[in-house]
């Protein structure tokens, strides 16, 4: 889940919450009960009068919790609106099986612009995303690739590691391990942000993911994990062999 879904999550509780307790004082109000019965009534013929008209114009309790609750409700409805826009939007955008490859450009670990259409309609493209430069879990899975560098060379692939470090950094990370194959900087983290790339443990530490797409561009296949870093190699792997 991500940071932004998080948002909405706490904005859901948060609201919601409030409403719960603005209905409970509206109801107390107008059945004029104690709080435990305004939770157990069941009906509500008397509470939508009261909601949409004034029963008790009189009653400054009641007018000003019948403003608070019509308030709440029209803000939680709002929310609600906005979090399925949200989640439409991000389901239209959402990178996955079938889905092209979307245009993108960023520096290497040398500085140089590295541009997808270079590769796209030429080669089969291994697209991983990972946390950090230099983490173990990050080199174990990069000198996985390298070590099995003229595989991927012999199923016709190119290896495209994207992180948010600088170009400094990746190209340290390459240097320390004899990395043969492109590290792209993505500061912001714009592309990640791009592909919908989801984060784990509570949306503190980016996804590690990898695109397998044949040469139109086309995704073919997806493996998502955080702790097997290594099988990301495995997997692309045998993608790529069956695709053959």
């Amino acid at each position: 889940m991500s940071i932004s879904e998080h948002i909405w999550l706490f904005l859901f509780v948060i609201f919601g919450i409030v409403l719960i307790l603005y209905r409970s004082k509206f109801r107390t109000i107008i059945y004029k009960t104690d709080k435990q019965a305004s939770f157990t009534k069941f009906y509500f013929r008397r509470e939508l009068q009261a909601f949409f008209g004034n029963i008790y114009p009189d009653n400054r309790n009641y007018v000003k919790f019948s403003n608070f609750y019509r308030f709440s409700l029209i803000f939680y409805l709002l929310i609600f609106t906005s979090y399925l826009t949200f989640s439409q939007s991000k389901l239209m955008n959402e990178i996955k099986t079938g889905s092209t490859i979307p245009q993108f450009s960023l520096p290497d670990q040398n500085g140089t612009m590295f541009d997808i259409n270079s590769v796209i309609g030429k080669k089969n493209l291994v697209i991983y995303f990972y946390p950090k430069d230099d983490t173990p879990g990050c080199t174990a899975e990069a000198c996985s690739f390298r070590d099995q560098f003229e595989v991927f060379t012999e199923a016709d692939a190119v290896i495209i590691g994207i992180s948010g470090q600088s170009v400094e950094s990746h190209k340290d990370f390459a240097e320390k391990h004899r990395l043969t194959f492109t590290l792209l900087s993505d500061k912001g983290n714009k592309i990640r942000k791009l592909f919908d790339v989801p984060t784990n443990f509570l949306g503190l530490i980016p996804g590690r993911v990898t695109y397998i797409a044949d040469k139109t561009g086309k995704v073919i296949y997806i493996f998502n994990s955080q702790t097997q870093a290594t099988k990301h190699v495995d997997e692309a792997l045998r993608i790529l062999k069956e695709l053959k």
